[in-house]
Order: structure tokens, then C-alpha cells, then sequence
């Protein structure tokens, strides 16, 4: 009897350091994922942001397509716009997939809509980026140009010194999604940013535009921030 009562709390004790084993474990479970959870965070933000800048860059190119087609004497005034496409003889091409119509960093997936006298901020980050040139917008019609020209024709501020925006102020010049002739478009979203484009981190200063694209702008990329700096 003594015999059977000391198996059962011999066993009652293996079962008891078990438990605290596996408690432990689970602890230690727990910690590292705490401790991996910020990095997966930030690469699911990093991925949706480059997927926002890859389908802004083909709205830009839409847009480049839809310029040219008109000679610039037109602009599109909204998305849909671009995605009916451009009249061909009977028939239509197509110059704007449906996907890139959606902003990925907004539930409603609106992009906003940039005239061309809306264009001046993104002017200036631009050429302060690229080493203080201004690319010029090669491939679009002349009239187009003048029209940057008109716009344009200073890219440092009034006091003469460079603009040095906060990353996180935003630009919100009451943009609207609809029936505005534009020549760019950039997210509704005012979040700061883990990729930075065109040197900037904030979503509502990215302007995907066929404008300063010219020379020069090949020394413009993408830019992605690691959790320990600039990659």
C-alpha cells in the first residue's frame, strides 16, 4: 500500500514538473514572439507600400498614355478615365489594369486626384532628393510642358532656403477622387511611412506622375528603411 502511494506521488510530481515545463516553454513562446512581432509588422507595411507604389507608377504611366493619346490638349478627370481606355478605330485600348486603380493603403482604395497647379510641393522634394535638379518631363506634349513651366517656376521657397517639411505633416490640399483634371495622383492615407520614395516618409506626399521623369531621374529609387536605419 505505502508502495503504491509513493508511485502515485512520484508520479504526481513528474506530472507537476511537467506542467511547469511546459508553462516555461509557452513563456518563452510568448516572449519571442513579442520580440518578432514588430519585424513582421513592419514588412507586411513595407510590402503593401512598395505594391502602392507599383500600381501608382502604372496609374502614372496611365496617365502619360491617355496625355499623349489627346495631345495635351485633355486630361483625364478621374480613374475611370483611365480605365475605359482609349479609343482605337471601333475598339479600345486598355492602358490602366483594374488592380492599380486601387490605392492598397486605403479600405476604400480611392487615390486622390493632382492637378498640375497642385504639382509644386512634389516639385521641390524632387529636386532636392536629386542633388538639387529638377528632371524635366520628357514624352509629353509641349503644351504640357508649358503648362509645368507656368506652374513651376521656382522650387525653393520664397525665403530662398530648401523646404524641410516634417515627414509627418501632411499634404492636404483638399484633393478630391473625382472630376478634376489631373496629372497625378497620391494616397488618402496620412500615415508615416517605412518605405521612403523620393526621400519622403508619408503616404500623402507620394505623387505618381509622368512629370520629372526626364534626365536626371534615374538617380531617383525607392529607398526602404530597415528596423536599424536605411537600406
Amino acid at each position: 500500500m505505502m508502495a503504491t502511494n509513493k508511485s502515485n506521488e512520484k508520479r504526481k510530481s513528474e506530472q507537476g514538473m511537467s506542467l511547469i515545463a511546459i508553462m516555461a516553454i509557452m513563456t518563452l513562446f510568448s516572449i519571442a514572439l513579442l520580440a518578432v512581432a514588430p519585424s513582421i509588422q513592419q514588412s507586411v507595411q513595407r510590402e503593401k507600400e512598395l505594391e502602392a507604389i507599383r500600381r501608382g507608377e502604372e496609374v502614372a504611366e496611365a496617365i502619360k498614355r491617355y496625355v499623349n493619346h489627346y495631345q495635351g490638349t485633355r486630361l483625364p478627370r478621374s480613374i475611370d478615365d483611365l480605365l475605359e481606355g482609349l479609343p482605337q478605330g471601333t475598339k479600345k485600348i486598355q492602358i490602366l489594369r483594374e488592380s492599380a486603380a486601387i490605392d492598397p493603403l486605403r479600405e476604400d482604395g480611392k487615390w486622390n486626384l493632382v492637378p498640375m497647379n497642385k504639382m509644386a510641393k512634389f516639385a521641390r522634394r524632387v529636386q532636392n532628393y536629386n542633388n538639387g535638379l529638377l528632371p524635366s518631363s520628357e514624352g509629353l506634349p509641349q503644351n504640357i510642358n508649358n503648362q509645368v513651366g507656368a506652374f513651376i517656376t521656382n522650387t525653393v521657397t520664397e525665403d530662398g532656403e530648401e523646404v524641410t517639411e516634417p515627414a509627418n505633416d501632411a499634404d492636404d490640399e483638399g484633393f478630391s477622387t473625382s472630376d478634376t483634371p489631373f496629372i497625378g495622383v497620391v494616397s488618402q492615407s496620412q500615415s508615416r511611412s517605412v518605405v521612403a520614395y523620393y526621400g519622403t516618409e508619408n503616404h500623402s506626399k507620394w505623387v505618381f506622375t509622368p512629370l520629372f521623369r526626364g534626365a536626371g531621374a534615374a538617380s531617383i529609387r525607392t529607398r526602404v528603411q530597415g528596423p536599424t536605419g536605411t537600406r
